[in-house]
């Protein structure tokens, strides 16, 4: 799909097949893959996470004010870099848990749950920063958002040991056949001697981390520390997961599907902004392929 829709348009959008470009689509992929992989186990087991984009946010700005070099809690100590990604991962293990223990413990909606965590822990963001970016980041912390080793970039090497662990986690691991039973019939799977409640809670855990380690690549990328960080990327998620046929409904889906739904919303934006389209324009396109891709999942759940 990503070829086909790549070669039908390299005739009529100027550029798209240039070097630039595609290393340009290529970068921007990796950490909304990193997003997508979270979202992924999520949407496994039967819910929904609507929170990453906050995450994303509150951890970037949580890594800003511990490290920036000018007025950072960690300025000027050796620990800062270290002990800022760590807190950066810590605001994902934390929301990924409490979106988790509220949809299980209290039976509530993961749509509103995690609506709730997007809206209150972003205008948090928002309020700790007075809606300023930190810049002045060290150079050792952009590094992971932009540096390379070996003449491989960090950010790929980051992305693809996380695509690694959650495609073994899913495919040849307990927790993953336990996540893909309680995705089917959570009833069942209780009933079979699945941890129902556990599980949920570790898909979140998971989509917590996958964003906040998103945050530090993007955050690593822009040089730049921001409370609306991700804000842009609130459709293209969830709609990367089931372009490459995630089910909405549960029980179906693999990381590398969401590799290449990555690729194709990736290559859909670049090639509309290409184009010259409005923003506007290109909300209104990916939200009909997203919507034509949801149609195409409800139809086949019912046939199945």
């Amino acid at each position: 799909m990503c070829l086909g829709y790549f070669l039908l348009l390299v005739p009529f959008v100027p550029g798209l097949a240039s070097y630039g470009n595609l290393r340009n689509v290529f970068s921007n992929m990796l950490p909304l893959l990193v997003v997508g992989i979270g979202q992924t186990y999520v949407l496994i087991g039967g819910g929904i996470d609507l929170s990453v984009t906050s995450i994303i946010a509150l951890s970037s700005v949580v890594g800003g004010i511990l490290m920036n070099k000018q007025d950072g809690v960690l300025a000027g100590t050796p620990w800062a870099v270290p002990l800022g990604v760590l807190a950066m991962v810590s605001v994902g293990v934390i929301l990924g848990l409490l979106s988790g223990i509220t949809i299980t413990r209290l039976a509530m909606p993961p749509f509103i749950v995690t609506l709730t965590v997007m809206m209150f822990f972003g205008g948090f963001a928002i309020w700790l920063t007075h809606s300023q970016n930190i810049r002045n980041l060290p150079a050792s912390f952009t590094a992971l958002g932009k540096g390379n080793w070996l003449g491989i970039p960090l950010s790929l090497l980051v992305t693809a040991a996380l695509a690694s662990v959650a495609h073994l986690v899913l495919s040849r691991s307990l927790l993953g056949r336990w996540l893909y039973a309680t995705g089917l019939n959570a009833k069942a799977a209780e009933v079979s001697g699945v941890p129902v409640n556990a599980v949920i809670i570790c898909s979140y855990l998971v989509s917590g981390v996958c964003a906040s380690t998103a945050s530090i690549l993007y955050t690593g990328r822009l040089e730049t520390a921001s409370p609306v960080l991700g804000q842009r990327i609130f459709l293209d998620v969830i709609g990367a997961a089931v372009i490459g046929g995630t089910s909405l409904f549960g029980g179906k889906g693999r990381i590398s599907w969401t590799v290449f739904g990555v690729l194709f919303i990736t290559l859909l934006d670049n090639s509309l902004n290409l184009l010259g389209l409005s923003n506007f324009m290109v909300l209104m396109v990916k939200g009909g392929v997203i919507l034509m891709a949801a149609v195409i999942d409800a139809v086949r759940s019912r046939q199945e």
